[in-house]
């Protein structure tokens, strides 16, 4: 939801030297194909897109690794994540897949911060990995019902809506003067551009403060289609036939996780067995009653075409502090087995408590990578497991090995000047099972963040309490906020083997972290300085394997 609803703000606010030896009119002739290939990547990196994990460029033919991330941009504007060219972004909405391109939209606000209400931004993407903004799709303050606020993409491949077969439909909440209703806005383009349903809204508030963020996914057991709403405490489900007249059929109700929001619900296969087939339901939730902040809570459990139940209590997607409002989705060209038994997930990387008080300069908010997600039980309660999209590997330039052995005093991991990277390092375990390893991201010789793992404790964690802005002037006159920006935050990671294995996406102002199907989102804003990454220990830690990896940018 957007920045201004007040009562959501803590619930949700080298390249390779070319040979001298070549001919002067070859060097011509490659120096134009140079600019022209620095000219598509420029125009949105869709041409020529490596194919994920091929290792071959998008015409079929081996590629060299792409080249590192530039090192002279400026600011903390991310190299590899989707972020606004300028002005605010927040929720992203769920893609869908149409005509070779993935289509996606984020909330944007161009008249932040001297001006309120989001509208729907437009970005397409072949891979998930180099995205192009399209520009606004949905604008705001145009039917008199208010701004564009989060909602539901879906391609209405039968016309059920009465748009015409292949239609998307746009159903998402509207907001007017404290009121929350839901519109339907149609598309016969493709998604590049909708029209207001004449008849909005298609859902009139009943009365409620929270009702909003419909998420609609299509039951075929019952040929029909089920909207999911945000209702404070409870997610209320809905069908209907034509996408605008809606039923109630059932409510789910949970206590102490706060407001609500954003809610998604889908089906896998527990270990990718169809026998094991379950539902998952989600939402965005405040955990601060568990020494959590804002995050993705899930129910695993049963749906009778009205009324999902739980088979136990609730769980986290992602243990930091900036993976919200997250939505997953499957690829329509898979078959039903593989499309049940792996989701795609990308979430908003910040968080409502200091979203606003970010040092970030004209553009705010950014999405997280795309990761994938599976259902594995591992012998006892099913639980979602994250990893990075393999499309990812598009990215990566020649890795550069690390030599294993023991830390010791310390280790200088070899990163590149650009700050956009991928460290892998594989852990053994102590023989007394104690121990701690920590990733140390310095910039300026001031360590501004770092990633560890605890053995005794079987805990991954993340500590930005040395970054720009925990120590900077945006927080200063935010106790609360400073408080919640500086706390460390962990995941129980407890590997069967006798090693621990810590992927580490490091980006101009985020890190994301991978281990053990778990996964810790923070946002970090490193302070001027070169920049340098120490891996460094308590007790007799040895690392077994290391790579440092550059990665591309997207822009």
């Amino acid at each position: 939801m957007p920045p201004k609803i007040p009562e959501t703000a803590f619930a949700a606010v080298r390249r390779r030297p070319v040979l001298w030896a070549l001919t002067a009119v070859t060097v011509l002739v490659l120096a134009g194909l140079l600019v022209l290939g620095g000219n598509i990547k420029r125009d949105g990196g869709q041409a020529g897109t490596p194919q994920a994990g091929t290792g071959q460029s998008g015409t079929g033919q081996p590629g060299d690794p792409p080249a590192a991330a530039p090192a002279d941009d400026a600011g903390y504007r991310p190299a590899y994540h989707l972020t606004p060219d300028q002005h605010w972004m927040n929720d992203p909405q769920r893609p869908f897949f149409l005509d070779g391109l993935w289509h996606y939209y984020y909330l944007y606000n161009a008249d932040y911060p001297e001006g309120n209400g989001t509208e729907w931004f437009h970005a397409t993407s072949t891979d998930l990995v180099h995205w192009k903004n399209e520009g606004v799709a949905i604008p705001k303050f145009r039917n008199g019902l208010g701004d564009i606020e989060t909602g539901s993409a879906v391609v209405d491949t039968e016309g059920t809506a009465g748009f015409g077969k292949g239609a998307v439909i746009a159903v998402l909440t509207q907001q007017h003067d404290g009121v929350q209703r839901q519109s339907l806005f149609y598309s016969t383009d493709k998604g590049y551009s909708f029209q207001a349903y004449g008849q909005n809204p298609v859902m009139e508030n009943p009365g409620a403060e929270h009702w909003r963020d419909p998420r609609i996914i299509r039951d075929e057991a019952t040929n029909q289609w089920l909207m999911l709403l945000a209702e404070g405490h409870k997610i209320g489900f809905y069908t209907s036939k034509d996408l605008k007249q809606w039923t109630y059929v059932s409510g789910f109700e949970q206590e102490g996780l706060g407001i609500l929001e954003c809610p998604d619900f889908f089906q896998m296969d527990v270990d990718g067995d169809p026998a094991k087939r379950t539902w998952v339901l989600a939402a965005s939730a405040n955990g601060s009653g568990e020494g959590r902040t804002t995050g993705v809570a899930y129910w695993t459990g049963s749906f009778d075409g009205k009324a999902f139940t739980p088979d136990g209590g609730h769980q986290w997607l992602d243990g930091g502090p900036d993976f919200y409002a997250a939505v997953t989705w499957d690829d329509p060209r898979l078959d039903d087995a593989q499309r049940k038994a792996s989701r795609h997930a990308i979430g908003w990387m910040n968080n409502w408590t200091y979203a606003r008080q970010l040092p970030t300069g004209d553009w705010y908010g950014s999405a997280s990578v795309v990761r994938d997600i599976r259902l594995a039980s591992d012998g006892g309660r099913p639980a979602l497991v994250s990893s990075p999209t393999a499309a990812l590997q598009s990215l990566e330039g020649e890795p550069v090995q690390v030599p294993g052995g023991s830390i010791g005093d310390g280790l200088a991991l070899p990163v590149p000047d650009s700050g956009a990277f991928k460290a892998d390092v594989e852990l053994d375990r102590p023989a007394d099972g104690t121990g701690e390893a920590r990733l140390l991201l310095q910039s300026g010789g001031t360590t501004y963040a770092t990633v560890g793992y605890d053995f005794a404790a079987g805990r991954a964690f993340v500590d930005r309490g040395g970054d720009a802005a925990a120590g900077g002037s945006g927080l200063a006159d935010r106790a609360d906020a400073r408080g919640e920006y500086r706390q460390a935050r962990s995941v129980d990671a407890r590997p069967a083997g006798d090693s621990v294995r810590l992927t580490v996406y490091v980006d101009r102002s985020s890190v994301e972290v991978f281990v053990d199907g778990q996964a810790l989102t923070s946002l970090v804003f490193p302070p001027a300085g070169p920049r340098e990454v120490r891996l460094a220990a308590d007790g007799a830690v040895s690392l077994r394997h290391g790579t440092v990896t550059p990665l591309a940018g997207i822009r």
